[in-house]
């Protein structure tokens, strides 16, 4: 734009943009530099009000006075005002003319430029790859194909103002690509990553923490990152984020906890308040995550001492969502050897026993199947019957839910099984579908039963018919 037309722009907003836009294209082709510096910057003052179209047509003349190249002869002020008016028009929409900026060169003059550049032309480069690989994914491929994680790392020593921010948020955006976080462990990268996740915008720490979690699936990723301290900074994160982000965090926590030498850290640094907070959640992803990680964390019995009190005071206090997952932990918990005494010293048993009637179908039916696995124990079975369980199992054969009338019958086919209380079950024997039930579950473990001798006669003869394994 010229600069009549771009005073104009600022006083009349029906301007004629189409005539705008062959001035700018004049301005930049036989002006001044001085001239061209000044359009350029008082189009990325207008970037705001500028139709996306026109927008867009400026993007290749913008784009090709960044090369530092003997045709194009731009000087270090016209590189810094095209990419402050890239960077701003990068910005606008839903990302498409983003996408129009990452293709048309400005990424790969920008990371050829870097690394010789330094104050603020190179905090004004740095932002606009900041606001290209942001606000468009794709062009973070074309950042990391074109040398661009190296450059970000090998900036961090020698940056110390704000430009430091970008860099790290640059970099969670960039992590996102796999290859890039293939590269980060040998280019050194992982610290910064781990920077990332507590330093700068919530979007970019929750990117970051993403990165983090694909990164700690591998067991070399996750030792390296416990050793950077990556736990104490997600558990940072899980307290300060938005929703989205205590998901995130949330889950990569579950994933570093996937290793029985790191169960006991992420509980210390104050994990089991946190996810029986996340068990109660409306979000179904929030409750299998939780799930997952208490799981996981209780294989230390120290920490499924403290699991169990949540899961207790949810059934207690909790609303039915809440009551129902607790329940459902509390399930696959119990099925742990040394849950037994654990189990009983938590208070649960009773609390279970009374929520076997509860209103809602979904708790009757996580709480019947727990007091099923449950059954199976025989110091469980005492605690059960002394809390009245047998009658109220009873009751639930008549229940509206057959997954209900399923989990009772299991557990009563595991009284009728014990001597000290099959008479107590006698009434229920006659129930159908008490008789339905104890045909299947004996016909399953017979199966079961097979099934492990025929395995362990398979292992027995491939190790002794195998010249290979001998």
């Amino acid at each position: 734009m010229g600069h009549s037309q771009i005073h104009r722009a600022s006083e009349k907003p029906n301007l004629d943009w189409e005539a705008a836009l062959k001035q700018y294209e004049n301005v930049m082709a036989t002006e001044s530099e001085a001239v061209k510096v000044k359009a350029t910057i008082k189009l990325a003052s207008l970037s705001n009000d500028a139709p996306h179209n026109i927008l867009n047509s400026t993007i290749p003349i913008i784009a090709k006075h960044l090369e530092v190249n003997p045709i194009s002869n731009s000087s270090q002020s016209m590189r810094g005002a095209a990419a402050y008016c890239l960077k701003r028009i990068s910005r606008q929409g839903d990302g498409t003319l983003a996408t129009a900026v990452a293709h048309s060169g400005a990424l790969e003059s920008i990371l050829r430029s870097l690394p010789d550049t330094s104050g603020g032309f190179r905090k004004i480069l740095v932002k606009c790859i900041w606001s290209i690989v942001t606000c468009d994914k794709p062009s973070r491929v074309i950042v990391a194909r074109n040398g661009g994680l190296e450059v970000v790392i090998g900036m961090f020593d020698s940056v110390v103002d704000g430009t430091r921010r970008y860099l790290l948020e640059i970099l969670s955006a960039l992590a996102l690509v796999r290859e890039v976080r293939k590269a980060l462990i040998s280019l050194r990268g992982l610290p910064f990553l781990v920077q990332a996740a507590r330093y700068g915008c919530m979007a970019s720490r929750e990117r970051a923490c993403q990165a983090i979690g694909l990164i700690a699936i591998t067991r070399r990723g996750r030792h390296m990152l416990v050793e950077l301290g990556v736990i104490p900074v997600l558990i940072e994160l899980f307290c300060e984020g938005d929703y989205v982000t205590k998901l995130v965090s949330g889950n990569s926590l579950g994933i570093v906890s996937a290793h029985v030498a790191y169960i006991r850290p992420v509980a210390q640094a104050g994990a089991i308040p946190l996810f029986a907070d996340l068990l109660q959640w409306p979000n179904p992803i929030a409750k299998e995550i939780a799930e997952d990680v208490f799981c996981l964390l209780a294989v230390a019995e120290a920490n499924a001492v403290l699991i169990f009190d949540h899961l207790v005071r949810i059934l207690k206090e909790g609303d039915d969502e809440g009551k129902a997952a607790a329940a459902d932990v509390l399930w696959d918990l119990s099925s742990y050897k040394y849950s037994i005494p654990i189990v009983q010293s938590s208070g649960a048993i009773p609390v279970l026993v009374d929520l076997l009637h509860d209103g809602n179908g979904e708790v009757r039916e996580k709480v019947s199947g727990a007091v099923a696995q449950l059954s199976y124990s025989e110091a469980d079975r005492i605690a059960l019957a002394d809390a009245g369980a047998i009658h109220g199992l009873i009751g639930l054969l008549q229940d509206e839910l057959d997954e209900v009338k399923d989990n009772a019958a299991e557990a009563l086919i595991n009284f009728s099984e014990d001597a000290l209380y099959c008479n107590r079950v006698s009434e229920a024997i006659s129930n159908p579908a008490f008789q339905n039930l104890l045909e299947r579950m004996t016909h399953i473990r017979a199966t079961e039963r097979h099934g492990v001798r025929s395995l362990r006669q398979m292992g027995i003869n491939q190790l002794t018919g195998d010249p290979d394994l001998l």
